[in-house]
């Protein structure tokens, strides 16, 4: 097997004040990149393209640090770092957006250093087509693109959303927002439909439900793990880490890979919503990775005829 390889993550990093049945939890560390950092660092070597203000902490940048993740592309700029705050229901099957404040994101325009350029895994996080496809501009032959994008850049960035497709390799979507593409209901109907529009592979995701692997003529279904969650902030971006972080680790994009991958990027998942903000994901260790990989394993197993 090849050696492990790192992953390029370009996306927000920012702060998030929740609200949920536990109360009120002020600023935690938030953003769509940090969450897949996060996860991807667990299974190999990540850089991190992003912006932040001067009021981000320095232990923060530490914490980064202290996973090994490269933040040569991260810029400082004048003003505060990204925030945003919602509150949750109680049973978290939905959330209300009190506000969103871009700040130094607002002008966020990703330049890749050179030393980033030939990273041969790319994770194209929740940012404007436009500036993924700026992104894709300034790497050269990437092995795997993965991309996610959202219903606001569905509704209000569809040209350039549609540029960008063919140039992916692996779409991650949520079923809402799948559904909101294809103009279609029906999930096989709907993959089909995104498939011709250009990425090689679908992921959708399902929430409490899991996700579907859609590759070609393959299908494979993963469920989510069975657990009480205390905050699902970030757990799709967490699948997302972790999904490209462990093929980058094997250095492998082949069907089986692609499943596993999926199982793997669940298991982040269910781990991220096990705490506030990214506090499992720092905590996680690579024998409980392990565990919650044969937990799942044991959900979908069976005897053979």
């Amino acid at each position: 097997m090849s050696a492990n390889q790192p992953i390029l993550v370009v996306g927000s990093v920012a702060f998030d004040t929740l609200h949920n049945s536990l109360g009120t939890h002020p600023k935690v560390l938030g953003g769509a990149a940090t969450y897949a950092s996060l996860a991807a660092s667990h299974f190999t070597d990540v850089r991190l393209v992003g912006v932040v203000g001067r009021d981000y902490p320095d232990d923060a940048i530490a914490m980064f640090r202290d996973r090994g993740i490269d933040l040569e592309g991260l810029t400082v700029a004048d003003g505060l770092t990204f925030h945003w705050e919602g509150r949750y229901t109680d049973d978290l099957t939905s959330r209300t957006t009190l506000k969103t404040e871009l700040n130094v994101f607002a002008d966020f325009m990703p330049e890749i250093p050179e030393s980033y350029r030939d990273t041969p895994y790319v994770m194209l996080g929740n940012i404007a087509p436009a500036l993924q496809l700026k992104v894709l501009d300034q790497v050269r032959n990437p092995k795997l693109v993965v991309a996610d994008t959202m219903n606001f850049w569905i509704d209000g960035a569809r040209d350039d959303l549609l540029k960008l497709l063919p140039r992916v390799d692996v779409l991650v979507i949520n079923d809402e927002e799948a559904r909101q593409l294809s103009g279609r209901h029906h999930l096989v109907h709907v993959a089909s439909d995104l498939l011709d529009l250009g990425p090689k592979s679908l992921v959708i995701k399902q929430g409490e439900y899991g996700a579907w692997l859609f590759a070609g003529e393959q299908m494979f279904s993963a469920p989510a793990f069975p657990m009480a969650a205390v905050d699902p902030t970030g757990a799709g971006d967490s699948f997302a880490g972790g999904f490209l972080g462990y093929l980058a680790g094997r250095d492998a994009v082949d069907p089986d890979s692609l499943r596993a991958a999926v199982i793997h990027g669940s298991t982040l998942a269910s781990r991220c919503v096990a705490g506030i903000g990214v506090t499992d994901l720092l905590t996680l260790d690579a024998g409980e990775i392990d565990e919650r990989v044969t937990a799942f394993r044991r959900l979908v197993d069976f005897p053979g005829a």
